[in-house]
């Protein structure tokens, strides 16, 4: 074939050229399609994932029924009220998140964390039951703990029982075990000047940590019932509990001193100091009519005598007096 003014075109050899580049392009499509199905990307799988006796399938249908994408994110997908919680087990391990899911109205101090630590399921997963090492290990729990623990959240108190509480744990590790490529990316806070922004500082505070030491203990040593309060507060027993009658997660405790308990098993009792440090120390001996059992953990390990009287002394002082 000629072209304009008798030349060459040389049409045969563009023609092969062109079949061959489109030759070449469909071998390409076909190895990359061939190559996704190659399993070359390991993925978790929901139904392989457990935390203890609990697996990611039930954990998502709590996550949905509590519609908590409409707060928070996973893999960048939902709301951006709350923070994303694709890797929140991984940072925050799973003793942090059985103390903060019961009662998302507080962050949960130190004490509260050790309690869980105590859990066979929890020691399960991270071999260790020494509160240091745990936050050696979990980081975002020590800075969660180091700059909110006692503190309110915006997070209000869901009504999680303790098997809807596993069973969002087993979710979250799922969502923390999936290859999610380094997505959604991490917030970049360098160079901010806001109180929040930086890591390790408080969120709260009115007293500087040499006016709280100086003026706290000589305060409470005075008085046991101060004594107490500030103990349920270090141990988050007010993120259950509130001071007046008002039940949040767990009963309130105004007037309940001296008051009668409708237990489980139809019988009562009388809450005297008997009963309340039986449901301190081994709160599923006596289960409260209403309540599930587990849901209270065990404080055996953290009260000693003297705090436990201190305690009594300030839930004494709760009778009749907070409305």
């Amino acid at each position: 074939m000629s072209c304009l003014n008798g030349t060459d075109c040389k049409e045969p050899l563009k023609r092969r050229v062109a079949l061959g580049v489109l030759g070449l392009m469909l071998a390409i499509f076909l190895l990359l399609s061939v190559w996704s199905f190659m399993g070359s990307r390991p993925q978790a799988i929901p139904d392989a994932v457990h935390y203890d006796n609990y697996d990611a399938v039930a954990g998502k249908r709590v996550f949905q029924a509590f519609n908590c994408m409409g707060c928070h994110t996973i893999v960048g997908n939902g709301a951006y009220f709350g923070p994303d919680l694709t890797k929140t087990y991984q940072h925050v391990g799973p003793a942090w998140l059985a103390a903060f899911l019961p009662s998302a109205g507080g962050w949960p101090t130190a004490a509260a964390v050790q309690v869980q630590l105590q859990n066979a399921a929890v020691q399960q997963e991270v071999g260790v039951t020494d509160m240091a090492d745990y936050q050696a290990r979990y980081p975002g729990a020590h800075e969660r703990i180091t700059r909110r623990g006692g503190h309110p959240t915006l997070m209000p108190n869901l009504p999680l029982d303790a098997d809807e509480v596993a069973s969002l744990m087993a979710f979250l590790k799922y969502t923390s075990e999936m290859n999610n490529e380094g997505w959604p990316p991490k917030p970049k806070v360098d160079g901010l000047t806001v109180l929040q922004a930086r890591y390790g500082a408080p969120v709260a505070s009115t007293l500087s940590n040499e006016a709280s030491a100086a003026v706290l203990p000589v305060s409470v040593s005075t008085d046991p019932a101060m004594l107490g309060e500030k103990l349920v507060q270090d141990l988050g027993c007010l993120a259950c509990h509130a001071k007046n009658e008002k039940k949040i997660v767990g009963p309130g405790w105004g007037g309940l001193y001296g008051s009668q308990a409708t237990l489980t098993d139809g019988s009562t009792v009388e809450v005297d100091d008997d009963y309340l440090i039986k449901a301190m120390r081994t709160p599923d001996v006596q289960v409260v009519f209403g309540y599930p059992p587990g849901l209270m953990p065990s404080y055996d390990a953290l009260i000693n005598e003297h705090d436990m009287n201190a305690i009594l002394a300030y839930l004494h002082s709760l009778q009749g007096d907070e409305k």
